[in-house]
């Protein structure tokens, strides 16, 4: 897949596979790379397999990292 498919970087998507939300942080061959929102280590995604967060889960994980630097 050609890499203007490939989201922006910083965008905040889903992992169609897992639904796990994270940030896409540049991309390594066909695959776009992903990091929590809270930190961790990258993986991988096919570019078809991302989908744009809904409002909701994308506050969702936001105060979930906010509340764990507060200690909440």
């Amino acid at each position: 897949m050609a890499e203007a498919s490939l989201p922006a970087q910083r965008a905040v998507m889903v992992d169609r596979r897992t639904g796990r939300i994270g940030r896409v942080m540049g991309s390594e061959g066909p695959y776009a790379q992903l990091r929590s929102l809270n930190g961790g280590r990258e993986w991988d995604v096919p570019p078809d397999q991302l989908r744009t967060p809904t409002p909701a889960e994308e506050m969702s994980v936001k105060v979930a990292v906010a509340n764990g630097r507060w200690g909440r």
